[in-house]
């Protein structure tokens, strides 16, 4: 762990974060978490109102902590939790958009995979294209926890992708590929962990259907997506 603490991004002091932290890209929803799951729960980061709070899940220590939008910023937070202040494990929960036509608004999915067109993975000088992957330990527990609290995840390959829109229409093509949805981080969050020689799990909840135009409002995600957070505060 490295002593350059604190970070120009995370005011926190050496032992504020847990082993174990759960990564929401809006700040609201790391509150909400926070506030809703968390025992006597601590705000140890501020910076730039990205929020991260230390407090207790049934006995034992869990943050939260909000990532920002897109691989530039996950890839920022997550290189400094888990190289600065000793993060063992970064479970993402946020939202995705389904691109397969079996995944409904609100399912759960599990991206044990993460496909991108960014060129985030250029910074490792690999000779070769780089397939980002989950933590399989993380990726188990996660399944294992979901069917005892009676949810049944999708599990496949997830598009990290660095553009929120879409005019080129690739999405058509990454369904083709049997990639389940479309989000913003993952695939930078696998990087950045497997680089540290640490954890990462990335748990979506389907907050809209981008090919369909069907979704769900801004605060209704950011309240009412708890079955990844519970799932994600049971393997913490």
């Amino acid at each position: 762990m490295s002593n350059n603490i604190p970070t120009p991004h995370i005011t926190a002091k050496k032992g504020d974060f847990a082993k174990t932290v759960l990564m929401p890209g809006d700040p609201l929803r790391a509150k909400f978490i926070a506030e809703t799951f968390l025992e006597n729960p601590v705000l140890v980061n501020n910076v730039r109102g990205v929020q991260g709070y230390t407090g207790t899940y049934k006995g034992k220590k869990v943050s939260v902590m909000a990532s920002g939008m897109g691989m530039p910023s996950i890839g920022i937070y997550s290189h400094e939790l888990f190289n600065f202040y000793d993060v063992e494990n970064i479970i993402r929960i946020g939202s995705a958009g389904a691109i397969h036509d079996d995944l409904q608004v609100r399912d759960v999915v599990f991206g044990m995979g993460a496909c991108t067109n960014s060129s985030f993975a250029n910074q490792f000088g690999l000779p070769g294209t780089f397939a980002p992957i989950a933590s399989y330990k993380l990726l188990k527990a996660a399944e294992e926890a979901a069917i005892k609290l009676g949810i049944e995840p999708k599990v496949g390959n997830i598009y990290s992708s660095d553009a929120f829109y879409d005019p080129s229409g690739a999405l058509l093509k990454w369904k083709e590929m049997g990639v389940l949805a479309v989000e913003m981080e993952a695939a930078a969050l696998y990087m950045e962990a497997i680089r540290a020689g640490k954890n990462a799990l990335c748990i979506c909840t389907i907050s809209d259907k981008p090919l369909t135009g069907e979704g769900l409002s801004a605060e209704e995600r950011q309240l009412s997506f708890t079955q990844m957070m519970e799932i994600a505060l049971e393997i913490a």
